[in-house]
């Protein structure tokens, strides 16, 4: 029998299984495992939990691409205002997007990951891969590589500058300080998008993965080369191929906070980003208007990624969580990020949900445990 660990934070009253799933998982996993674990119904905080080694309540680890889910709420929040048109071209906005055939890309597709440009030739420098708009100068010239609009794979490390551009060409901010003036702070959200230095205290660096030997072979097996498209893709290309599971753990990237990688959040930043969409926190109004949420958590793209080669459905620049976990609506939308992190809303049961843990799990993305621990939330929300 697993050995019972004691999670530390508090439960609402009918949300005591949340902390018996979550005691579960920390037992479960090998050695060292911390995580954290947070919800909120209907603006107000209904989980707040953490266990494992040095982590408490405040700490921050890298999210990765749940990243993606605070930047793309900002492009929500311009195009529910008027200032971006979903189906307007990306050249009307950004005018040097447009070589190589890119030219007729709407925004709506670029979202919905059809561009065609997940990387560069060449590869990035990793100053480079902390810089969105350096990615985006880079990418405006590159050749896609499928034809755009006509089918979609997974811009891991550049969708987020990508985006980002268009933000900052129709707003004069970058996306980081946009989301800083207008998300952040504001609203309280622990959930950086560039970390001030004065934050740093902290920060757990993310601790790399730790396979069976099982485990590895089948990595080994599912790696492409590092021309292939995910390698391109994942920057594999470059003379100093990226380690993914490192990004988080160099302050440049910390301090910068590119939109697709480079957030640092605690799991109360997560979910209480997702509560500030769609239910409003602290006696404010929701970020998101219901059709505007709808409208970017329907699903644009669906079936066969031509970089992760598997079945996936996005949103516009959300994932569409419901496809992972059926058990929630189907207007749910957000985002998991490489090294376990989850966060998502489910607008039906006004739920927000964040997970965050500080090793890098197996094979990446959500957390095997994720599903579990999302299911047991969601069963609670719903009073069964």
């Amino acid at each position: 029998m697993p050995e019972q660990v004691i999670a530390q934070g508090t439960v609402a009253k009918g949300y005591e299984a949340v902390r018996e799933a979550f005691e579960a998982t920390l037992a479960e996993e090998r050695s060292g495992h911390a995580a954290q674990l947070a919800a909120y119904v209907d603006g107000q905080q209904v989980v707040d939990l953490w266990g494992g080694p040095e982590i408490g309540p405040d700490s921050l680890t890298g999210v990765f691409s749940s990243t993606k889910g605070a930047a793309h709420l900002v492009v929500a929040m311009l195009v529910q205002d008027g200032t971006l048109d979903l189906d307007e071209e990306v050249s009307h906005y950004w005018p040097e997007f447009a070589a190589h055939g890119k030219g007729r890309l709407t925004l709506r597709e670029l979202l919905a990951h059809r561009a065609g440009v997940p990387g560069v030739d060449g590869g990035l420098t990793l100053e480079e891969l902390a810089d969105d708009r350096v990615i985006a100068e880079r990418l405006a010239a590159q050749r896609p590589h499928w034809r755009p609009g006509t089918a979609f794979g997974y811009h891991g490390l550049s969708i987020g500058a990508l985006t980002g551009e268009v933000v900052r060409r129709v707003t004069g901010l970058t996306m980081q300080e946009f989301y800083e003036t207008r998300v952040r702070a504001p609203h309280g959200i622990d959930f950086y998008m560039g970390l001030p230095e004065e934050q740093e205290h902290r920060v757990l660096s993310t601790q790399a993965m730790d396979p069976t030997p099982e485990q590895k072979q089948q990595l080994l097996e599912g790696a492409g080369g590092p021309e292939s498209l995910v390698g391109v893709t994942f920057n594999r290309n470059h003379a100093e191929p990226t380690v993914l599971e490192a990004l988080p753990n160099h302050r440049v990237i910390r301090e910068k906070g590119p939109a697709s990688v480079g957030g640092m959040a605690s799991a109360r930043g997560l979910a209480k980003l997702y509560a500030a969409a769609i239910s409003g926190v602290d006696g404010k109004e929701p970020l998101l208007t219901p059709d505007t949420a709808a409208d970017f958590a329907q699903i644009h793209s669906v079936g066969y990624d031509l970089v992760g080669r598997f079945h996936t459905a996005l949103g516009l620049g959300f994932a569409a969580v419901s496809d992972k976990f059926p058990f929630l609506g189907a207007r749910s939308f957000g985002h998991s990020g490489a090294a376990g992190s989850m966060a998502f809303a489910d607008p039906s049961r006004g739920l927000a949900f964040g997970y965050n843990r500080r090793r890098y799990a197996f094979p990446g993305g959500a957390a095997p445990e994720t599903e579990r621990l999302a299911r047991v939330v969601h069963a609670c929300a719903a009073g069964r």
